[in-house]
């Protein structure tokens, strides 16, 4: 089981409980909502995709609305397991 690392004051709206249904996984060892940033796209649900393979496991794009935030998940699942776990946790 993980954990989330609340270091900002800020996040996108509907993120953190996400998240949290994340690190319940016993695969998921940290979680880190990081920047938040204005995208030009509008995307009325939460989406979150997998992005780049880092050192301790990937970085992920959460988008709603016309904001944008980086979370870095630490893991040993591979990206596409990682990603089927974010659809589950995201539509549950």
């Amino acid at each position: 089981m993980g954990r989330v690392v609340l270091n900002h004051s800020t996040h996108i709206e509907g993120l953190i409980p996400v998240l949290k249904k994340l690190a319940l996984n016993k695969k998921i060892k940290l979680v880190t909502p990081a920047i938040i940033s204005r995208s030009k796209g509008r995307c009325s649900n939460l989406v979150i995709r997998v992005s780049v393979k880092t050192i301790n496991g990937y970085k992920a794009i959460a988008r709603k609305g016309n904001s944008a935030q980086e979370v870095f998940i630490s893991t040993d699942l591979s990206k596409d397991e990682l990603k089927k776990l974010l659809d589950f946790c995201i539509h549950s």
